[in-house]
């Protein structure tokens, strides 16, 4: 029996991966270690270590059999076999080691920007940018991944040699079928690089306010502020207009509009909304003023301008000057708001001066 095992063709082979495999563990054990010390400085490649050390249990041992398996004598039965699956677990393996890298390089280059802070415009440029190329080139990844998985198999080449032949017509579908697809990848692309939005930027779209919640490979999150959820492709930010109110900085400048009767006095009104505007807390002290802006035939427009951090507590402020200001007005000059006009021919030949005795005529 034992020289029946020792004259066995496979013999050589597996004692060769009895060694192997165990040697490639001890390798990945004492690399994982000493990969963790070296980058613990760097947070980026720190991440990238930990997210690789899963993966790279696989990958080690799956080469160390793809070298022991090339040695093998090519008489070996089923030895092209063994090898064809060996190469398909060692891209799968690499496939999901480069994913991981993208993964875990992207999550330290974003524990090192937080967001979640006041000042947050350089935190979410990164985080967009990040967000975006990193799930771009995962999917990159995984589309060459399979790919060189497929171009393994005989059959696969030779099908791609046939569709070849006809590259004209099927080029031709195959580019109408997947504009969509092309046009959102660029689109992304052109977002994380020139980055018209980010997340958590405050929009305006399609007459819609809300934030910037997830930016994916295809589409675009937008949380309303009413907690809806208005889903945009990628290619909308590219080909259409939109406001971005949080583009280079998130300070906002917010106007009150009023419209009172010319026989409002505008000096108390301009102390009120003073004192109103610096007693709010959303107020920043950058900047507030009151001018009358327009005058029509019935009522004069006022407008307060004030500013804010944020686009939230600007809209909060502009309430709080709105309401400060209509209350004033209705407490301390009621006769002043806006009202409608109707005057009799008594009213206007006194107006106009009419004759002392002359009876005037009754009022409509």
């Amino acid at each position: 029996m034992k020289q029946e095992i020792l004259a066995h063709p496979w013999f050589g082979t597996w004692i060769a991966v009895l060694i192997a495999v165990p040697l490639a563990l001890l390798v990945h054990r004492v690399g994982g270690l000493v990969l963790k010390r070296i980058t613990r400085p760097a947070p980026a490649l720190h991440s990238t270590v930990l997210a690789c050390h899963a993966p790279a249990r696989l990958v080690l041992p799956l080469i160390a059999l793809l070298m022991v398996f090339q040695a093998a004598p090519e008489d070996l039965r089923f030895i092209g076999s063994v090898r064809h699956l060996n190469g398909l677990l060692l891209i799968a393996a690499t496939t999901w080691l480069a994913t991981r890298a993208i993964s875990g390089f992207a999550d330290g280059v974003l524990a090192k920007h937080p967001y979640d802070v006041s000042d947050n415009l350089q935190a979410r440029r990164v985080l967009t940018q990040t967000r975006v190329l990193s799930r771009t080139a995962i999917s990159i990844v995984l589309v060459a991944g399979g790919a060189m998985m497929l171009m393994t198999f005989p059959g696969a080449r030779q099908v791609g040699a046939s569709l070849l032949a006809s590259a004209g017509v099927i080029g031709i579908v195959a580019g109408l079928a997947a504009k969509p697809v092309f046009s959102n990848l660029i689109a992304g692309l052109q977002i994380a690089l020139a980055q018209p939005i980010r997340i958590d930027d405050v929009l305006v779209v399609e007459g819609e306010w809300g934030r910037v919640e997830e930016i994916t490979g295809t589409f675009v999150v937008l949380k309303i502020w009413d907690d809806r959820r208005l889903i945009l492709p990628l290619s909308y930010f590219i080909e259409k207009p939109f406001q971005n109110w949080t583009r280079h900085s998130a300070q906002l400048l917010g106007s009150v509009f009023l419209y009172l009767d010319y026989g409002m006095p505008l000096g108390p009104l301009r102390e009120e909304a003073e004192r109103i505007v610096k007693a709010a807390p959303e107020w920043d002290g950058r900047f507030f003023n009151l001018r009358v802006t327009d005058a029509t035939e019935r009522t004069m427009q006022v407008r307060v301008l004030c500013t804010a951090a944020t686009s939230g507590l600007a809209f909060d402020l502009r309430c709080t000057v709105r309401e400060g200001l209509i209350d004033f007005v209705q407490r301390e000059y009621p006769q002043f708001l806006p009202k409608m006009r109707f005057e009799g021919e008594a009213a206007q030949a006194a107006r106009a001066g009419g004759l002392p005795g002359q009876e005037a005529a009754p009022a409509r």
